[in-house]
């Protein structure tokens, strides 16, 4: 199986801590990741072990990414592992103090490609999309993580 590394970052200007609370609290996930919903199917949602679920699409059209917790370092960083039948893999947050405040959030996948060459390919078109979507979401998880510190 072919793999495939995508990591993109964003500033804040809110502390680590704050950056953290709101980045982990996956029901809130609607309100800055693009078109995704998310939610804890086992355990507390904050342990490793626990389970979590996200579907990406509009209505009924999208995809769910299934996930167990294999990290969990508040208030730096959870790390996944993608367990559904589309999104294998891992996955990563980490939210770094900066010098003279605030944090940078950096989120890291690590894919396993399905498909083989017709994998690759569609990768190489997917790629850059993914890339700006995930960014616009960390911008938008910068900019939410302010507004209540």
């Amino acid at each position: 199986m072919d793999k495939s590394q995508l990591t993109v970052t964003a500033h804040s200007d809110a502390s680590p801590e704050r950056v953290f609370a709101v980045l982990t609290d996956w029901p809130r996930h609607e309100e800055w990741m693009f078109l995704t919903r998310a939610l804890v199917t086992a355990g507390d949602g904050h342990s490793t072990g626990s389970g979590l679920a996200a579907f990406t699409g509009v209505g009924p059209l999208g995809f769910l990414d299934t996930m167990e917790i294999t990290r969990w370092n508040p208030p730096h960083t959870v790390e996944v592992r993608h367990t559904g039948w589309l999104v294998r893999g891992t996955g990563a947050f980490h939210v770094l103090p900066r010098a003279g405040g605030g944090s940078t959030i950096v989120w890291r996948e690590e894919l396993d490609l399905p498909l083989g060459l017709a994998g690759r390919l569609g990768w190489l078109a997917a790629k850059p999309i993914s890339a700006a979507v995930l960014r616009h979401s960390l911008r938008r998880l910068a900019e939410l993580s302010q507004d209540r510190e």
